[in-house]
């Protein structure tokens, strides 16, 4: 019996709540468009180039087809919960990659990349594979920090070893093979600057003496991290690949700013960034020349030698307009031999035009805009950090590539993710891919059942 005056409160009625939908459907249903967009492309390059559908258009749609089954089972079994749009676009974007470089292949019969780019790409949806399938949780490569900065060093190093191409050494040739160690290394960097930034984050955003605007932490803490960035970046600048020092550069400052909340690194990191240049652009011969192709582009047409490759590249852009010439229509092949790597999106402005390479950065910029949502979503530090610095190789690839092609900033000599010529690169993009793929599985996959409706 209650006693008079007593209030008896309400029973409060239970919240129900909701399984998230897996949406691998949705995943499936772009991975057939993202092969059909690709067969279609290489459909009408054939058009263009011979008035027939290439013979080979059955087995290439075969092929990319399988792989993207392959992978999508794959993640369908370990990783239900993970992002829809990762895989659809790497897939798209390795399919029109594999198009661009068959096409200039037919304007040099006795350079076919498109083979073995293909050959390349199916070990990379094979590495795909295997992270998705091996590591079923991110956070246990936290647990391997200085395995992999250790690792990342010494394959930076193994090029030095090896005679400069193209002025930068920065390949293992042996015979008849070639890989690019720096590749990897990136991956590697992003897991140990993800985990030791993880790790100390409160004493790098909280310790230490505050000099302007930037709290600046003890040198115990910070040491480590910068001494092995400076390691980093004094190897690439021996070899002359100063692209890749450029991108852990950004990386680094990036995963800091994030890891301590502090704007004023964004600062130190253009301050810092426009020294280096400043200094190796003038002291470095081989740097040196691309800055001064970068200021002055079109100097070799005003001496009478014709133009060089970043005048022929803006030629090209300029030649594609609005909508393109069309798939297989194009002369970016003009270029040189940088055309299937380096300056392949130059092909992509001019036969697309303005129109398609909007939609190919719109393609990046989902993919970073997905593993940006994948690190919020995250609980743990190192997972977050882990999935912002992977993104943001993505990012800095495309900014620096399409910077240095278009005119804006000097050419740097890095291969477009996905599209460009280079077995490392897409090896380690297609890791990336999975890398992210498993962060977003983690990311939705802790909120199932928990959520009201």
């Amino acid at each position: 019996m209650t006693k008079p005056g007593t209030v008896v409160a309400a029973p409060q009625a239970r919240v129900p709540v909701v399984r998230l939908s897996r949406r691998r459907g949705i995943e499936l249903a772009l991975l057939v468009l993202a092969v059909l967009l690709s067969v279609c492309g290489y459909c009408a390059v054939g058009l263009a180039r011979t008035g027939t559908v290439p013979k080979g258009a059955m087995g290439y749609g075969a092929g990319l087809g399988v792989l993207a089954l392959l992978a999508h089972i794959t993640v369908r079994i370990r990783a239900p919960y993970a992002d829809p749009l990762p895989l659809p676009i790497g897939v798209l974007l390795n399919g029109l990659g594999l198009v661009l470089i068959y096409r200039l292949d037919l304007e040099t019969p006795g350079d076919r990349a498109a083979p073995t780019q293909l050959v390349w790409s199916t070990l990379g949806v094979g590495l795909f594979i295997v992270v998705v399938l091996l590591l079923r949780d991110h956070r246990v490569l936290q647990r391997y920090a200085y395995v992999s900065v250790v690792a990342a060093l010494a394959l930076l190093t193994m090029p030095i070893l090896f005679p400069a191409v193209n002025g930068a050494r920065i390949w293992i040739r042996i015979a008849g093979f070639s890989i690019q160690p720096g590749e990897f290394a990136k991956v590697l960097l992003a897991v140990f600057f993800a985990a030791y930034l993880a790790a100390n984050r409160n004493a790098l955003a909280y310790a230490g003496r505050r000099i302007w605007f930037v709290q600046l932490p003890t040198g115990r803490v910070l040491g480590p991290v910068v001494a092995i960035w400076l390691i980093s970046v004094g190897v690439l600048v021996l070899e002359r690949d100063l692209g890749t020092s450029l991108l852990f550069f950004g990386l680094f400052i990036i995963l800091l700013y994030v890891a301590t909340g502090r704007t004023g690194w964004i600062a130190v990191g253009l301050l810092l960034a426009v020294l280096g240049a400043t200094a190796v652009g003038w002291l470095e011969p081989h740097v040196h020349s691309r800055v001064q192709d970068w200021l002055h582009p079109f100097a070799t047409i005003d001496a009478g030698l014709g133009p060089n490759q970043l005048a022929q590249s803006l030629f090209a852009f300029a030649a594609g307009g609005i909508l393109g010439t069309g798939l297989g229509l194009g002369h970016s092949i003009l270029i040189g031999f940088a055309a299937k790597s380096d300056f392949i999106l130059a092909t992509a402005g001019e036969e697309l035009g303005l129109a398609g390479l909007s939609a190919v950065f719109l393609l990046y910029g989902l993919l970073v805009e997905r593993g940006y949502r994948a690190g919020l979503a995250l609980r743990d530090p190192f997972g977050r950090l882990l999935a912002l610095g992977l993104a943001s190789i993505v990012a800095l690839q495309v900014f620096v590539i399409a910077g240095g092609v278009t005119g804006l900033i000097p050419l740097t000599g890095m291969a477009m993710p996905f599209l460009a010529q280079g077995g490392s690169s897409v090896v380690t993009n297609w890791a990336i891919v999975a890398l992210l793929i498993r962060v977003s599985d983690s990311a939705r996959s802790q909120y199932d059942g928990r959520v009201a409706p």
